[in-house]
């Protein structure tokens, strides 16, 4: 593979991302951390009355490839459900173990597939979907 590990969506993605925005009175917060390269990101969660995401806030503090996949996370997690969301951290973390032929079914993952090789960079990529699925389920109950 020669596409680069950073291109310029990834690296606007990053940029997108608010790194101070939590919420006042969350249902539930999650932090995770990547004992790899020591990107962390802390969440928290409102969800509906339905069981799905209301209001999401992160704290990013990770690589362009830990921040791009958090803003991924924050632009498409409102609305979506606790099993939506242990989908998409399951099928990511199969796609990125080279389990899964094909990108998870979330806009925008495939813009990793240059980081597939990259198994350092794995832990960075799944933190928000890792943190997010994690808070939603405790919100739930």
């Amino acid at each position: 593979m020669n596409a680069p590990l950073y291109n310029t969506e990834i690296l606007r993605l990053a940029a997108s991302v608010p790194f101070e925005a939590r919420l006042e009175g969350a249902m539930a917060s999650v932090e995770k951390r990547s004992p790899v390269c020591g990107s962390r990101v802390t969440v928290d969660v409102n969800m509906d009355d339905s069981g799905r995401i209301a209001a999401l806030g992160l704290v990013v503090r990770a690589c362009a490839l830990g921040q791009a996949s958090a803003a991924l996370m924050e632009a498409h997690a409102v609305g979506r459900s606790v099993e939506e969301l242990d989908v998409a951290r399951d099928d990511l973390t199969a796609w990125l173990a080279g389990d899964r032929a094909t990108p998870p079914d979330w806009p925008g993952l495939d813009l990793f597939a240059p980081a597939l090789e990259h198994r350092g960079r794995h832990a960075a990529i799944r933190l928000a979907f890792e943190a997010v699925a994690e808070a939603a389920s405790e919100a739930r109950g």
